[in-house]
C-alpha cells in the first residue's frame, strides 16, 4: 500500500471513529506527576499482528493488515463478515529475542531503544469492549491474531508532536529512569501508542509510552 493510501485509509478510520466518540481502554490513573502517569488497565481483547522494517514502515504494514481485518476481512458468528470499530490508541511493541522463548522471563533493568532495524513489530488494535472472545469475527487473514491481554498496571509517559523513533528512544529513556526512582520492577517491553489521525498538528498530537511493571 502506497503511503498516501495509508494515509487516507487511516485518517477515514480514525475521524470515523472520532465523530462517534472513539472508545479508549479502561483505566484507572493511580498516581501522576508531571507528564508521568501510573495506570491500572482493565483486561482487554485486541487484534495483533506482528511485522518487519524499521518503526515507520511497520507501523504503515500493521496497520493495513488490522483495518483490513476490521473493515469487514472477517468471519463473523452470524457467518457472515463484519465491520468493528475503529478505538484509539495504535500500539506498537518491539520484538526481542525472548518473545520466541518461553523460558526466558522479560525484565527491564537498563534503557532499551524503541528502534529496530532487523527485529520484528507488533502492532495492536484494542477491540471495542461489546465483544468477547465468542462473539468477535474470526480474521480471515492468518497474520491477524485475536489475544486477550489480562489486566496490567502500566508506567506511561505523555507526549506530543511527533512520535519518531529519537524521539521514542529518548521518551522511553525518560520513563525508565523515572520508574527507576521510583523503585518499580518492569514486567515488559516498552509500547508505543499513538492517538491521531497522520494530518493532526504536531502540537495537538497525543502520544504515549507504556511500560508494565509489577506493583510492590
Amino acid at each position: 500500500m502506497k503511503k498516501a493510501t495509508y494515509l487516507l485509509l487511516s485518517g477515514l478510520l480514525l475521524t470515523s471513529g472520532a465523530a462517534m466518540a472513539t472508545e479508549e481502554p479502561n483505566y484507572t490513573v493511580l498516581s501522576q506527576m508531571d507528564d508521568f502517569e501510573l495506570r491500572r488497565y482493565d483486561k482487554q481483547l485486541v487484534a495483533q499482528t506482528w511485522v518487519s522494517g524499521d518503526q515507520d514502515s511497520a507501523s504503515r504494514e500493521g496497520f493495513k493488515v488490522l483495518a483490513d481485518y476490521i473493515f469487514g476481512n472477517n468471519n463473523a458468528p452470524s457467518g457472515e463478515s463484519s465491520k468493528i470499530s475503529m478505538t484509539a490508541p495504535v500500539i506498537m511493541q518491539p520484538e526481542t529475542k525472548a518473545d520466541s522463548d518461553e523460558s526466558q522471563e522479560i525484565a527491564m533493568t537498563a534503557p532499551v531503544s524503541m528502534q529496530q532495524t532487523d527485529g520484528k513489530w507488533r502492532v495492536q488494535f484494542t477491540m471495542p469492549s461489546q465483544y468477547t472472545i465468542q462473539t468477535l469475527p474470526k480474521p480471515n487473514n492468518p497474520k491477524v491474531e485475536i489475544v486477550e491481554v489480562p489486566a496490567q498496571i502500566y508506567g506511561v509517559i505523555k507526549f506530543s508532536w511527533l512520535a519518531g523513533e529519537d524521539k521514542v528512544a529518548t521518551k522511553t529513556a525518560e520513563l525508565q529512569t523515572w520508574m527507576q526512582t521510583q523503585n518499580l520492577t518492569a514486567t515488559g517491553k516498552p509500547e508505543l501508542a499513538r492517538y491521531n489521525p497522520p494530518w493532526t498538528l504536531p502540537f495537538m498530537r497525543r502520544n504515549e509510552v507504556m511500560i508494565a511493571y509489577q506493583p510492590k
